[in-house]
């Protein structure tokens, strides 16, 4: 396949953990092509030369491909030195048809951004690539912490304790305290005064919290996990405090995405991480629902509809797209409306996903024209008067703006005399 050229200066780069293959590929006046290649370590001194080196070609486009993570140490380099460089879909680069095995790949990737076959992924600014950070390693202890609580909830099984028949979750304020009760050795009955409000009788709470065999490794195994959760809380309540804190710039948009239903300021948060507030670098929604890999898959032949499996793409902004649905799912909205409407047809997993796909979309379109959220099917003004009406007349009638019965009575009975 001839491959036309479109770009003079190109540099494409193959990027591994110790070696990065460089080649630069230059048009001269007289029509001539001059290709250079070059090798360079995985260091820091050697990122530096290879950014020199880049720059002193004056390229117009400078393309990379890499494995895993490896990309972002010499994209850094690049940046620092005034080089925005392209990351490449490995993917999109297999397709390209006609590439010959005596061909490097560093050459390769040259020839076809020489052509303009390649596009470049997203590719945040410095600043939210470093609060990604912050936000993916909370994302991880926040997966270890439902670990250990259902560990702990285990470990209460195997002793004979159900305190789970009785309340929704073990680890609310009242339960939560009554179990380091337990396992700090008090007696009954001082357990018992820590249920608080709960709703089960203090003589259905006795019966589930007697334990058939509290062994000493039961007690020694509760204790350390019981510290391993409250330390992990710990830590996710600073990553939460040092993300909101970096992320104090973007307010703006950090409030204007809590107003979707299902979406709370820690989840906004580390959503405006994972896509940058500027919708401008993915250019339409369904590009957006492409990179996330959200979007159903198109693969149709013949008339033929085949698998409509989602692709690969963002797994983190996947993940809190789902979160996001299963909680929009739950409450009163339009997207509740459609949840339901896709579930009798779809089931309950496709639709969760169906939904996260149409919220992603909302999100582009608030993020992009800068405007809330509003429910067509929803009227939350009332609700939210119907919800606080009682306590506004009560304060009103409290402090005098409002007359309350005893005046109105004794106003009454005045003008009747």
């Amino acid at each position: 396949m001839e491959l036309k050229p479109i770009y003079r200066r190109v540099i494409g780069l193959d990027i591994h953990q110790a070696k990065i293959s460089a080649c630069a590929v230059r048009e001269q006046s007289d029509g001539s092509v001059i290709v250079e290649m070059q090798e360079f370590g995985g260091f820091k001194r050697d990122r530096r030369a290879l950014a020199q080196w880049t720059k002193s070609f004056d390229p117009e486009i400078v393309v990379m491909e890499s494995t895993g993570i490896y990309w972002k140490s010499p994209y850094a380099a690049l940046e620092s030195v005034g080089i925005v460089a392209w990351v490449v879909n490995a993917r999109h680069v297999k397709t390209v048809p006609g590439r010959k095995t005596d061909v490097a790949d560093a050459q390769w990737l040259a020839t076809l951004a020489r052509a303009g076959l390649l596009r470049g992924s997203f590719i945040p600014p410095a600043h939210i690539r470093h609060l990604r950070l912050i936000a993916r390693q909370r994302q991880k202890l926040g997966g270890m912490l439902a670990s250990e609580k259902n560990r702990l909830h285990k470990i209460l099984s195997d002793a004979g304790i159900r305190l789970g028949v009785l309340v929704s979750d073990i680890h609310g304020q009242a339960a939560r305290a009554m179990v380091k009760a337990i396992i700090s050795g008090k007696p009954m009955a001082r357990v018992l005064d820590l249920a608080g409000r709960l709703r089960a009788s203090r003589s259905e709470l006795f019966e589930a919290l007697q334990p058939e065999e509290l062994s000493d490794a039961h007690l020694f195994v509760l204790t350390e996990i019981m510290g391993h959760i409250e330390d992990l809380e710990a830590r996710m309540g600073r990553f939460e405090h040092a993300l909101l804190q970096g992320l104090s710039a973007w307010q703006p948009q950090l409030t204007l995405l809590q107003t979707i239903p299902g979406i709370d300021q820690m989840g906004a948060a580390m959503l405006l991480v994972e896509i940058s507030a500027d919708m401008d670098s993915f250019g339409s929604a369904e590009k957006l629902a492409s990179w996330v890999g959200i979007c159903p898959g198109n693969n149709e032949s013949a008339g033929k509809r085949k698998s409509g499996k989602t692709r690969k793409g963002n797994a983190w902004v996947r993940r809190l797209l789902c979160e996001f649905a299963q909680a929009a799912s739950r409450s009163r909205c339009a997207l509740k409306d459609k949840f339901v409407a896709l579930s009798i047809r779809k089931g309950h997993k496709k639709s969760i996903v169906a939904l996260a796909h149409k919220m992603l979309r909302i999100i582009f379109a608030m993020l992009k024209d800068n405007k809330p959220y509003r429910d067509l099917a929803v009227d939350y003004e009332a609700l939210s008067v119907q919800k606080n009406a009682p306590r506004w007349l009560k304060m009103l009638k409290k402090y005098g703006f409002l007359p309350t019965t005893e005046t109105t009575a004794t106003t009454s009975a005045a003008f009747a005399a």
